[in-house]
């Protein structure tokens, strides 16, 4: 018994220690974030709910961005699996189009970095 629990505390170390300092408290600051920013439907102010809605629609405002969107597109092309299939090719096809445009900034800002730490050390 005593040596299924001694297993698991070493387990369970080996475990802390192979998490990165960094991760934990990227997981810390998100969750800190979440908790503390007043964005709930329930307590946010329609201001503040048209003023996400205008950030999350000004790329694209034809492919859909929220659950609700999504779920009214799958409404529309139920039982039509041609329509269905033709609009994610669509949609898919922006996506990757719109990543690709994002990437090679990125991509640069990246090397620069990266260039910098070298430098440094």
């Amino acid at each position: 018994m005593l040596d299924t629990i001694g297993a698991v505390i070493v387990k369970i170390s080996d475990w802390f220690k192979n998490i990165q300092v960094q991760q934990f408290l990227s997981v810390v600051a998100i969750g800190f974030i979440l908790l503390t920013t007043d964005v709930a439907p329930d307590r946010a102010s329609k201001a503040t709910i048209d003023k996400l809605d205008r950030m999350v629609h000004q790329e694209d405002p034809q492919r859909p961005k929220t659950t609700k969107e999504w779920q009214d597109q799958a409404r529309e092309v139920k039982g039509k699996p041609g329509e269905r299939l033709e609009r994610i090719g669509e949609q898919s096809a922006d996506a990757v189009k719109e990543f690709g445009q994002m990437y090679p900034d990125v991509a640069k800002r990246s090397a620069n970095e990266l260039e910098k730490n070298i430098d440094n050390n």
